[in-house]
């Protein structure tokens, strides 16, 4: 065969495996709808504010992907001016810059979060210069603590591959999948099955897992039922589906990833990502944005119930950046419908919320740049 069109048979190839992890960003006007109607709103209970220490023994980090302050806004009016957001006291702004753009991608976004250094767009868990950088989890890895990544994306998608992966590229899933045979990760649950098992190097990572001692689900029912020891949930062959058709339950993988990670006497730190927000923003959808913030929002009631209980676990919740400009241009508190319409279908520059909650909440206020709150979590575990 001529040696092109090898190559550009590889191109497409590559491009097409690519484009099926990234289509959530296809903007089609059959999904864009301006108005959520309203829904059915939940309780949100209010939890105490003593602790047990001045310093965190656990860190529960929470990303919103694509979550500005409007998405936020939006949620809290759906759910007739309320979210479990309302019990943290200690708020501030992230500026979410890449180093080589004033707009970041969400790569850059949660190396930075993860990691403290900025590095260019699509990068997961390396500088400038492509050189690996120790993340947080890792750091809490070589302290004995436990570890845990849970998603509702792929778990090869940036975000939680930024905590764990050291990639040139975000599109390198497989690479990514095969990073995380290279740590001591306690639980991660999330799509990305076939980035494990059906691979161009032939290699079965789930079996490899398995020999390391982690028990690999697919089922939410059975994960939900796993009380300790390594787990692998591996919840949809790539992305899982939006809320609420998706099988993948976040408050619950969140509550049984908390659970596992608990029963270490050091500590843990775990991160955990309401990814599609982001894809609602791209989508310019305010039903799929409203939606996936109410969903994010209760998964952070279950990580504030286990807090308040606790006490020395500090919780922050942030995003890696805003997406699609959104703007509220109607609503009712009373009825929760939201009406929002959207400038652009791609992430924006402007700041991001961060809210802290437990030991050390007060260092997480004024404007900060999105590296300070790595080093800040980094400090405050003495890393």
């Amino acid at each position: 065969m001529n040696l092109k069109l090898i190559l550009v048979l590889v191109l497409i190839f590559g491009v097409q495996q690519l484009y099926s992890q990234e289509n959530y960003k296809t903007i089609s006007k059959e999904d864009s709808t301006k108005t959520y109607p309203g829904g059915k709103p939940y309780e949100v209970k209010t939890f105490k504010q003593k602790f047990k220490a001045k310093k965190p023994k656990n860190v529960i980090m929470m990303i919103g992907d694509g979550m500005g302050t409007t998405a936020v806004f939006a949620g809290l009016t759906a759910n007739r001016g309320h979210l479990f957001l309302d019990n943290f006291k200690h708020v501030g702004f992230s500026k979410t810059q890449s180093s080589n753009g004033y707009i970041t991608d969400s790569a850059a976004g949660g190396t930075a979060l993860s990691a403290g250094q900025k590095t260019y767009n699509g990068a997961i868990g390396v500088n400038t210069d492509t050189v690996a950088i120790k993340t947080v989890l890792e750091m809490a890895e070589d302290k004995g603590m436990a570890t845990g990544l849970v998603s509702t994306s792929a778990i090869t998608h940036a975000t939680p591959a930024s905590y764990i992966a050291h990639q040139g590229s975000r599109g390198s899933y497989e690479d990514i999948a095969a990073d995380f045979l290279k740590t001591d990760i306690d639980v991660f649950i999330g799509g990305g099955y076939k980035h494990f098992t059906v691979r161009k190097d032939k290699r079965d990572l789930t079996s490899e897992l398995k020999q390391k001692g982690y028990l690999v689900l697919r089922d939410m029912d059975e994960i939900a039922k796993v009380k300790s020891g390594k787990l692998a949930g591996l919840t949809s062959d790539e992305h899982n589906e939006v809320y609420p058709k998706r099988k993948m339950n976040l408050p619950i993988a969140t509550q049984t990833a908390l659970n596992i990670l608990d029963q270490n006497k050091k500590g843990f730190f775990i991160m955990i990502e309401g990814s599609q927000i982001d894809w609602g923003g791209h989508a310019n959808n305010t039903i799929y944005v409203v939606n996936e913030m109410l969903d994010f929002d209760q998964t952070i009631g279950k990580a504030l119930e286990f807090a308040a209980n606790d006490g020395e676990t500090l919780i922050i919740v942030t995003a890696d950046h805003e997406t699609g400009g959104m703007a509220l241009t109607g609503g009712d508190m009373k009825t929760g419908m939201v009406k929002a319409a959207f400038p652009t279908g791609e992430h924006t520059a402007v700041m991001v919320p961060v809210f802290a909650y437990g030991p050390g909440a007060e260092n997480f206020t004024g404007i900060m740049e999105n590296t300070d709150i790595a080093k800040k979590i980094m400090k405050l575990l003495g890393f």
